[in-house]
């Protein structure tokens, strides 16, 4: 996990043991969000990308949260996300390796699970939006987060993020780049991918 070769929060590399889990294949979609605000009257989120199929955006932690409960799964733990987005592979930038792709021009989140998928079959790792993580986010966590199953620090003013943003000149992020903001902000590209336990 992390990298030695950039920022200086995702560094130090090291070993982390994660319990099995399961991830959402693709990210939420505006569909999926739309049923939840329709069986339990949440604040539907302030978007104009409207399409089903496109990941629900402009929401906040709060509300990724809120959904997750809803559906019986939680998010993700940064660990979990940098593992699942590896897809079983140690030390490449991507998902698909070294090379950095190519930059497309875009005027909104695509719609899901269009692309390739990675080695476990998940689909936008690392692009289209970014995903917010369940851990409060410190740049220094790594230099002394546990072994087994790191779940972020106690607390903190922002939540953790992963992946990359159609919004963003660089579209496509590292498996090890780290980012945040404070849990309440809502913005056009932000959205989220569920996971939870692996069933024993």
């Amino acid at each position: 996990m992390g990298s030695d070769d950039s920022r200086p929060d995702e560094s130090p590399v090291h070993r982390v043991w994660i319990d099995a889990f399961e991830m959402g294949a693709c990210q939420v979609t505006n569909a999926e969000y739309a049923a939840f605000v329709s069986a339990t009257g949440h604040p539907l989120s302030e978007t104009p990308f409207v399409d089903p199929e496109q990941p629900v955006v402009g929401v906040s932690w709060f509300d990724a949260v809120a959904f997750c409960e809803w559906v019986g799964a939680r998010l993700p733990t940064e660990a979990e996300w940098e593992c699942a987005a590896r897809g079983g592979a140690e030390g490449m930038h991507y998902p698909w390796g070294d090379e950095r792709p190519l930059q497309e021009d875009a005027n909104g989140p695509r719609i899901v699970g269009r692309g390739t998928p990675n080695a476990y079959g998940l689909y936008d790792i690392c692009e289209n939006v970014h995903e917010w993580c369940s851990d409060w986010y410190a740049p220094e966590y790594y230099a002394d987060s546990p072994e087994r199953n790191p779940r972020g620090p106690e607390s903190g003013s922002r939540k953790a993020s992963r992946g990359g943003s159609w919004r963003h000149q660089v579209k496509f992020s590292r498996c090890a780049a780290r980012s945040s903001i404070p849990p309440e902000f809502r913005y056009a590209d932000y959205g989220f991918r569920l996971a939870r336990d692996a069933a024993t």
